[in-house]
């Protein structure tokens, strides 16, 4: 992860972290960040009904039902979201809403970024609220699993006097200037840029492991499996 800290996040305010969609891995992504970077918070976010009749494990996880596709399902985010965000919350702080704001799957390069207006409406609504810009992408570096990149951006004060036009001006703006930060992040390739939440196995795997660890055996040598270092 890198950009904004998570840990300097007022606790007395509820959280909506809204973010690009680049990959069905992205709720389980929620899951474990929230773990990671807000434990005690308690946390709920949207998804396609369709989909969620195909995963209910989820509904005991914190995600409810929407139909994004009629005006009854974004009255009902909106008044689902407007419950948790006025929850009083948990021992780690005020609740928190994750939202995978462009709706739809999108690779990470697509400019201009656009977001659904469910969540302009809801900046609009709760006045305490922060929102949150999420950048992610999953990427392969040097090993033979991919890497999962993310980026904070920095936190915008939901405001009623703002309108909705421009609430959703704002988001994008934010969300893309994140976005664009993590793609330099990624472009770089340097773990320095980033602070390491969780690893991961190394290695290249197949012939070419086996290889460096035939060659470490006959040589008494230690093996490194990181295809950035040498056996």
């Amino acid at each position: 992860m890198s950009g904004f800290d998570a840990e300097t996040l007022p606790r007395d305010r509820p959280l909506i972290i809204y973010g690009n969609h680049p990959s069905w891995w992205d709720p389980a992504l929620y899951l474990l960040l929230a773990d990671l970077q807000f434990r005690g918070r308690p946390g709920f976010g949207p998804m396609e009904e369709d989909a969620l009749e195909r995963y209910g494990f989820f509904r005991k996880l914190g995600i409810f039902g929407i139909d994004k596709h009629s005006a009854a399902g974004a009255r009902r985010f909106l008044s689902v979201a407007k419950q948790v965000l006025g929850n009083t919350g948990g021992p780690g702080g005020r609740m928190m809403l994750w939202v995978t704001a462009e709706g739809d799957f999108t690779d990470p390069r697509v400019r201009p970024v656009r977001l659904r207006p469910g969540i302009a409406h809801l900046a609009a609504l709760q006045p305490d609220a922060l929102l949150v810009p999420l950048a992610v992408e999953y990427v392969f570096w040097n090993e033979s699993r991919p890497e999962l990149l993310l980026r904070l951006g920095t936190p915008l004060a939901a405001d009623r006097s703002v309108r909705t036009a421009e609430w959703t001006s704002r988001l994008e703006r934010g969300l893309t200037e994140t976005m664009d930060q993590l793609a330099l992040d990624s472009q770089a390739r340097n773990p320095a840029r980033f602070t390491r939440l969780l690893f991961g196995g190394a290695g290249v795997g197949g012939p070419y492991d086996a290889w460096r660890r035939l060659r470490a055996r006959l040589s008494g040598q230690r093996i490194t499996t990181a295809h950035g270092e040498e056996a």
